[in-house]
């Protein structure tokens, strides 16, 4: 059967109906070449923003703090989709190009393991866990940047006590170490579930290991992903709103006072431990931050519910975890446009590097 946006195989060998395979539209040479030309810019522009992100990051004496080591995490997250996801991608799209037949290991799996087989090595069994660690990672970090702000808003003379450098790295550690247990969740809790390269996303996908034509019953694990990056991504929400009321607060009794409607002493009474403008900055730079991977992540949430119910969406699933995968290079563009300190690193990094020729020629 094919339509528009779903399609379904059926493997005559085995008698299953397994993970659908995209049309001769959308997986022709043409789709494909320009497919590789997006995944080659994107791993580009992943790599070398977040090498430059990292490279300022180290540079800038201010960013040895624990915000600076989140940025650093999350920066160190994103550029390895770019090193290890991509790639992949760009890879297999190659050679589905350049060859009549395709890998021993593509799509293949889940007929294998269904056959009774042990079937070739799957890579997507590194590449996929890879890019869903990274994914819990991000928005993990973000919701410990959130945090972070909002102790320093709210509790000013407090931040350095509450939020010190070790607690920080214990946190970066124990985010990496459970957003990569969780990645591998579904192969860990059930025995229903494979990884293979996918020909509709074009990426390594958790695949369900179909019974008679029908999922398994416990193919509502994948909704364990959807369900802890809602939850993460709420709390952050939260803290954001606590902070951005406080922000308007405070910012309310500033202009009060600016215009002589409150006596000094009500002033100070009413706001003794005012946040300083970078931390205010900083917490309406990660409100940006969260409001972007929530946009980029609430297309793959839609494709996993279907998923689970029963539908393919095939044409979907592309756009789905491709607009995911591009938020990886999302992070820099917002720095530039919202970190001073980072635009100011970033000018002193380009004026090193002129300087130098001109020392050695010297």
């Amino acid at each position: 059967m094919e339509t528009a946006n779903q399609t379904v195989t059926e493997y005559p060998w085995t008698g299953q109906t397994l993970a659908p395979l995209c049309t001769a539209r959308c997986c022709g040479l043409l789709n494909r070449t320009l497919a590789v030309m997006f995944m080659v810019s994107l791993a580009f522009a992943i790599v070398v923003g977040n090498v430059v992100t990292l490279t300022v990051f180290m540079q800038i004496r201010h960013s040895r703090t624990p915000q600076g080591y989140l940025k650093v995490s999350l920066a160190i997250a994103d550029m390895m989709v770019g090193v290890w996801v991509v790639p992949f991608s760009v890879y297999t799209e190659i050679s589905l190009m350049v060859t009549s037949t395709p890998p021993t290991w593509y799509q293949g799996i889940s007929t294998a393991s269904l056959g009774g087989g042990s079937g070739p090595w799957q890579p997507c069994m590194l590449i996929g866990p890879v890019f869903a660690g990274c994914t819990f990672v991000s928005i993990s970090t973000i919701f410990l940047m959130t945090v972070e702000r909002c102790v320093a808003i709210l509790r000013p003379l407090h931040k350095d006590a509450l939020v010190t450098r070790h607690r920080t790295l214990f946190l970066i550690l124990l985010s990496w170490a459970g957003s990569f247990l969780l990645a591998m969740a579904p192969l860990m809790l059930s025995n229903s579930f494979t990884l293979e390269y996918n020909e509709c996303s074009r990426m390594c996908n958790y695949a369900p290991l179909l019974i008679g034509n029908q999922l398994p019953p416990d193919a509502n694990i994948l909704l364990l992903f959807p369900a802890f990056d809602f939850s993460l991504l709420g709390g952050t929400l939260a803290v954001n709103i606590l902070s951005f009321t406080s922000i308007r607060r405070y910012s309310r009794k500033r202009k009060l006072l600016s215009e002589g409607s409150l006596g000094t002493d009500a002033g100070a009474g009413g706001c003794p431990h005012r946040p300083s403008f970078s931390d205010i900055k900083a917490a309406k730079t990660i409100g940006i931050l969260t409001f972007a991977f929530t946009a980029s992540f609430s297309p793959i949430a839609v494709f996993v519910l279907g998923n689970v119910v029963g539908y393919t969406w095939c044409n979907f699933s592309f756009f789905a975890f491709w607009i995911l995968t591009g938020n990886s290079c999302c992070n820099v563009i917002i720095y530039s446009v919202r970190d001073h300190r980072f635009r100011k690193g970033l000018t002193l990094l380009f004026q090193r590097d002129r300087s130098q020729p001109h020392s050695e020629k010297s």
